[in-house]
């Protein structure tokens, strides 16, 4: 019998034009936690590319992993830099 490759998923290899990355934070936004919405702002920043948002947010790209990683407890202001450098804003509609 033939031995079958699988490799490990990886969401960040499908976030590849800005609809889908709108649509999957803005799910994990409605439908998630606190973990699941840092942990999609970590898989858009891969897709994005690490070392770019950590050059954009002013983060060494170990503190950035470190920032986003499961578990961990971003502060908001970081979260709003790695927002930003991804290209999107907070905004909060009332009605």
């Amino acid at each position: 019998m033939a031995k079958v490759k699988v490799s490990k998923f990886d969401i960040a290899e499908y976030l590849d034009d800005e609809v889908m990355i709108e649509e999957y934070l803005n799910n994990a936004l409605e439908e998630g936690n606190t973990e699941d919405l840092i942990a999609a702002i970590g898989h858009i920043a891969k897709a994005k590319g690490m070392t770019r948002i950590a050059s954009e947010t002013g983060m060494s790209r170990p503190s950035l992993y470190k920032a986003l990683a499961k578990g961990s407890k971003p502060q908001f202001e970081t979260i709003q830099k790695v927002i930003k450098a991804l290209g999107g804003n907070l905004s909060v509609n009332m009605g």
